[in-house]
């Protein structure tokens, strides 16, 4: 039977039925499997924004070459693809994060989110630190 309120146990389904914890062991290691999927969704979610800003940027053109309006380059869809592509991955993984959390596991719920925090510190608290850093940059000239 599932749970629906939150409880503390090494017995849980995740995802699957054959995904069951029945032992300490068992327990320690899917703890250990979401930690390190949490931390990789943050990971893919920084690849993805780097990627998307990446492909938005404007190269700038050689002065001798004429672009014609209204013909748009393959590069530029081909990385909308991509983009397209790393989007529908993280959101797989984030929406599994997310069922796996509804066992309402007490430590599946910790280590989900603790592995999302850990993610967010390695991988994309940098981000901030560059807005941050343009931001104190443009008051300063202003």
């Amino acid at each position: 039977m599932m749970h629906m309120t939150l409880y503390w146990g090494i017995k849980v389904t995740i995802l699957f039925d054959s995904w069951k914890t029945t032992n300490w062991l068992g327990y320690i290691l899917t703890l250990l499997a979401l930690f390190l999927i949490s931390t990789f969704y943050q990971y893919m979610e920084d690849r993805r924004h780097r990627f998307k800003s990446l492909s938005s940027a404007k190269p700038s053109p050689a002065p001798s070459a004429v672009t014609p309006l209204l013909v748009k380059s393959s590069r530029a869809s081909s990385a909308r693809f991509a983009t397209a592509v790393l989007f529908g991955v993280n959101s797989a993984i984030g929406y599994m994060l997310m069922l796996a959390i509804m066992s309402f596991n007490g430590g599946v719920f910790l280590v989900v989110v603790l592995g999302l925090s850990v993610g967010y510190y390695l991988f994309r608290s940098a981000e901030e630190e560059e807005v941050a850093v343009v931001a104190d940059n443009t008051c300063a000239c202003a």
